[in-house]
């Protein structure tokens, strides 16, 4: 009796004590296990700052550096000192003028190329294949157009349509017509050459936005009776509207900051403010004119912060659809 009293009694457990209190459990530390992958997350962070630093070293010596060089000049006598005496020409009647002409110039070029460039977006879309052959050579080529700028681009314009230039002379020789010689030196010509550069870059830029539109949403639209100007008008366009505003931007940003192939054609006038930069930076007669240059420079760099936040803006709003 006694012994299956014994079998039938329960067993204490391991974690009672004798007096039938509970231990305390034994604390519980990071396990062997877990120390390698702190460390390999350790390494990892610190292989992406050490590759990272390069690209930081790069900014701060060719962004940061001339541009805080450039904002404290702006306020510096040629001694040194204090002043808001450089500021005193901004308001006069050739630099507005100059102001208006680089906003004109790069508000024109900017939709020009930004509408040529949307349509031709879409055409390739609707036309070509993804990776079709047609697809990769226009982006191959506008990846090389968009970057091709400056004296070579203005020389290229000369020697093509300039006063002896190739088409030119053929011109004059099927039909007896001379064309302008100084129209390359004119507003719209050099619209027209900036529009070479920025048709491309639209291109680059905005086939993606075209790309996100699928097909299957005008199906959609159609199958509920709706006609082609509601799908661009509230489905379509919604989406792209902001991408192409966000194109347009950086396109007038581009323009605005223009400066080797309108030197290259304007080179005895100042027209645009990069010019009249180069102009002030050449005197030596002033010694004055160093503050100033800097100062346009400065009113420069505001234009095009204030376009590159009103951008950023537009994007922020467009990634709701993504």
């Amino acid at each position: 009796m006694s012994s299956m009293t014994a079998a039938i009694q329960p067993q204490r457990p391991a974690d009672f004590g004798a007096a039938g209190t509970t231990r305390d459990p034994a604390p519980v530390g990071p396990s062997a296990s877990q120390h390698p992958s702190v460390a390999a997350r350790h390494r990892k962070q610190l292989g992406t700052f050490a590759v990272s630093i390069p690209f930081f070293a790069y900014t701060a010596c060719f962004l940061l550096a001339p541009t805080v060089i450039v904002i404290v000049g702006a306020f510096r006598t040629s001694n040194g000192g204090f002043t808001l005496a450089n500021f005193s020409k901004l308001f006069e009647a050739n630099t507005v003028s100059a102001f208006a002409t680089s906003l004109l110039v790069s508000a024109l070029s900017a939709l020009i190329g930004a509408v040529a460039g949307a349509a031709a977006s879409y055409a390739l879309t609707i036309g070509a294949k993804p990776n079709g052959l047609l697809r990769r050579v226009v982006s191959a080529v506008s990846s090389v157009l968009a970057q091709f700028g400056g004296v070579m681009l203005a020389f290229a314009f000369i020697s093509t349509i300039g006063i002896n230039g190739v088409c030119t002379m053929l011109i004059r020789q099927l039909t007896g017509q001379t064309v302008n010689p100084n129209w390359l030196s004119t507003l719209p010509g050099l619209i027209t050459i900036y529009c070479y550069f920025q048709i491309p870059l639209m291109i680059i830029i905005f086939l993606p936005a075209v790309d996100s539109i699928r097909p299957q949403w005008r199906e959609a639209t159609e199958n509920l009776g709706g006609t082609t100007w509601q799908y661009w008008t509230r489905v379509a366009g919604p989406i792209l509207t902001p991408r192409f505003i966000s194109a347009l931007l950086l396109l007038f940003a581009n323009a605005f900051s223009a400066y080797a192939t309108a030197a290259a054609l304007f080179s005895q006038r100042s027209i645009l403010v990069p010019l009249m930069i180069q102009g002030a930076m050449r005197n030596e007669m002033d010694p004055n004119q160093q503050g100033f240059a800097q100062v346009l420079a400065f009113a420069m760099i505001v234009v095009v912060a204030l376009v590159m936040m009103l951008s950023h803006a537009v994007e922020k709003r467009a990634g709701r659809w993504q």
